[in-house]
């Protein structure tokens, strides 16, 4: 399992820890023992009693393992409605966000505008075959000058 969950699943042990012990029975100890087998055991979290749940410095993987918990187990219908409507706006935004970054017509356009500041001609081939023939012709003429008798 990666470390970043593994790192979360310490996160939320920790912050369960801290929750009335009626409210932790709703949670099925089958899946509080799938956190405990794949929490790492070297990270140390502390969770900070003067600061609300949502000021705590948690991972965004423990954040999203908390909000699965609360709507599993302790939210009613209109909080999960709630959570629900702002779980798909966040997904909505972010799509939207990743579209901008990696929209191919900017990227293009971005290629585009590069392009077009460098100077032209620096990009333009060079017919070099004119030259290469007067060259060669130079050579032969050359030669052949120098087995006319004069």
């Amino acid at each position: 399992m990666e470390k970043k969950y593994a790192r979360a699943y310490t996160e939320v042990l920790e912050i369960l820890k801290h929750i009335p012990k009626d409210e932790l029975e709703r949670i099925p100890k089958s899946e509080l023992q799938f956190y405990e087998d794949n929490c790492d055991k070297n990270y140390k979290y502390e969770y900070n009693l003067d600061l609300a749940v949502d000021k705590q410095a948690i991972s965004k993987e423990a954040n999203t393992v908390i909000v699965a918990l609360y709507m599993n187990y302790f939210a009613n219908e209109k909080q999960k409605g709630i959570i629900e409507k702002i779980l798909k706006q966040n997904s909505i935004e972010e799509e939207k966000a990743k579209n901008e970054k990696y929209d191919v017509n900017k990227i293009f356009e971005k290629n585009q505008n590069e392009h077009n500041g460098a100077n032209k001609s620096e990009n333009l081939p060079v017919d070099i075959s004119n030259n290469q023939d007067s060259f060669i012709k130079k050579i032969i003429n050359k030669i052949k000058s120098l087995f006319k008798k004069d």
